[in-house]
């Protein structure tokens, strides 16, 4: 059954049309010689052998009609002539002339068509004229207009229908593929913005691990409660950048993780606990957690905060959560044990933040921040948004990471009214 299946598919596949012409050939020459067979009209003869012969002849030359309708037209006609020439009743060999009509009229141009029509007309006229004296000539001229008039009007508009298919399924394909490129160039972006946190979280935490790991050495022999706090903010670090790591991959995987029950994660393990799999993005909220964070590595950082605060999106306190942190993390890095400033300054057109550092033990006056990895993305970031970021030197000396972003309306603050709290107020 299945081979079977499989042998009509393929044949009624690629060769589907001229299985069909075939078919429809077959079907015509079979009509033909029964419509033969029976009494002609006055004045024309019954069909013969000879006039079978013509008969098959202009039905097989249908098979052809969809790759060369023009000569399979023509070949018809000349044949449906020789047909009438011999006298037989030119009904019986009409069909194959308005088929080849309509073929043609459906796949070529207009002038070609109506060429075509005219020729059956002039063929049905000469009918008329073979056997005038059993025929009216008005019925003859009406049916040689008429008939003509009808194929040619069907035949165009089926060759219009099926050229708004064909337009139609170009369309359709090239919809998907742009579909399938926007769906790729989706993934790659969001495979960015996740190397992106990732770079973030890492570079961050472990900047912060390796300091405390390193003052913790260093004090041990003789400070020991100083090396167990060093050691408890590595934990403390290092819990929250798992953490963090374990919430994105795991949001990655949301749509699997509902399929496969509550509490699980492909792989057979666990969600994280206290909702942290769903736990929402870092924002602005956090930035003391942060700078907590970086004062346990041995960097003094205070945070100011001035103006009215609006209430920015998620992907915008983000966005600001992530640029203090790099630009705080490169402070660690680069800085070493210094003191820093974090302000954030509401005005009415932009949001600017700006983190500053000293000179620290380690800092070049004259060195300017390399185009690494931290400050692509923070770039990045901000451009999402329409801001931009600057890195420096400042002229007093230390360096200096500044974020420019354009602040919401003030009908995104509820009821348009300042947030509580807000003026000119240093938090730390």
């Amino acid at each position: 059954m299945r081979a079977g299946s499989g042998f009509l598919d393929r044949l009624g596949g690629r060769h589907r049309p001229l299985l069909t012409d075939l078919l429809l050939a077959l079907g015509y020459i079979g009509a033909g010689l029964l419509l033969g067979q029976e009494r002609p009209p006055t004045g024309w003869r019954s069909v013969d052998v000879l006039g079978a012969v013509l008969t098959a002849l202009v039905g097989l030359v249908m098979v052809a009609r969809r790759l060369v309708p023009v000569a399979v037209f023509a070949a018809a006609c000349v044949l449906w002539v020789l047909f009438i020439a011999c006298g037989y009743w030119p009904v019986v060999n009409s069909m194959p002339a308005l088929l080849g009509l309509y073929t043609v009229a459906a796949t070529r141009r207009l002038p070609t068509a109506l060429v075509c029509a005219a020729v059956v007309g002039g063929v049905w006229v000469y009918a008329g004229i073979g056997n005038i004296e059993h025929s009216s000539m008005p019925t003859v001229l009406a049916q040689a207009v008429l008939f003509p008039a009808v194929v040619f009007v069907v035949g165009r508009g089926s060759g219009a229908l099926a050229e708004r298919n064909r337009q139609f399924a170009e369309l359709t394909l090239q919809l998907r593929r742009q579909q399938e490129e926007k769906a790729l160039q989706a993934l790659t972006e969001e495979r960015v913005r996740i190397a992106r946190e990732l770079h973030d979280v890492v570079a961050h935490h472990m900047s912060v691990i390796s300091l405390q790991a390193g003052m913790a050495s260093y004090v041990f022999p003789t400070d020991p409660a100083a090396s167990r706090r060093a050691l408890d903010t590595i934990a403390d670090t290092s819990r929250e950048a798992l953490e963090e790591m374990r919430r994105m991959l795991v949001l990655l995987r949301v749509g699997q993780e509902e399929q496969g029950g509550a509490g699980t994660v492909p792989g057979g393990g666990h969600a994280l606990e206290d909702g942290v799999d769903h736990a929402p993005a870092p924002g602005i909220d956090l930035l003391e957690r942060l700078l907590e964070r970086v004062r346990g590595a041995g960097v003094e950082v205070t945070l100011e905060v001035t103006g009215s605060p609006p209430r920015l999106s998620q992907g915008m306190a983000l966005c600001v959560y992530r640029v203090v942190q790099e630009a705080l993390t490169n402070v660690l890095k680069h800085a070493g044990p210094t003191r820093a400033a974090v302000t954030i300054r509401y005005e009415r057109r932009t949001i600017v933040v700006r983190v500053m550092n000293d000179e620290g033990d380690k800092f070049q006056p004259n060195q300017e921040m390399s185009p690494g990895h931290g400050l692509i993305g923070m770039r990045e970031r901000a451009k999402i948004y329409g801001g931009s970021v600057t890195a420096g030197p400042r002229p007093l000396g230390g360096f200096e990471v500044r974020l420019t972003l354009p602040a919401p309306t003030t009908g995104d603050r509820p009821g348009g009214l300042p947030a509580p709290g807000s003026g000119d107020v240093p938090i730390r």
